[in-house]
């Protein structure tokens, strides 16, 4: 009975980090709407921008992840980049997007997301 708790304990948890790295996600591509629609940025500037958000919304989302676990802060935080892009792709998949891009930049924004994620449950 007490596993079982534990592990609900460590979900709700999860949820919480996931919820708070993608509202921090969601304010910082509205930033970064707006920087496009005033100064004119290039694609390429865009697009490090997006990759520079999901990194920095993972690192946030392993330190919390990190700060609330206590116990393998690192394993928590990759863990976390890992959940935080898969409900990306999931959601990219559902709205018809697909993956933009050749299947390089999927792999590199897993590793990004894992190691953002990695290195703010290592700080934390």
């Amino acid at each position: 009975m007490e596993k079982g708790k534990a592990c609900q304990d460590a979900a709700v948890r999860l949820i919480k980090s996931l919820l708070a790295a993608y509202i921090v996600t969601g304010l910082l591509l509205l930033l970064l709407a707006l920087l496009l629609y005033k100064l004119q940025l290039s694609e390429s500037v865009v697009n490090i921008g997006i990759i520079a958000i999901y990194v920095a919304a993972c690192f946030l989302g392993g330190f919390l992840e990190g700060k609330m676990m206590k116990t393998r802060k690192f394993l928590w935080g990759g863990a976390f980049g890992l959940l935080y892009f898969a409900v990306l792709a999931i959601i990219s998949l559902a709205v018809g997007q697909g993956f933009s891009g050749s299947s390089s930049h999927f792999v590199t924004t897993l590793i990004l997301c894992m190691a953002g994620g990695t290195l703010g449950g290592m700080v934390s």
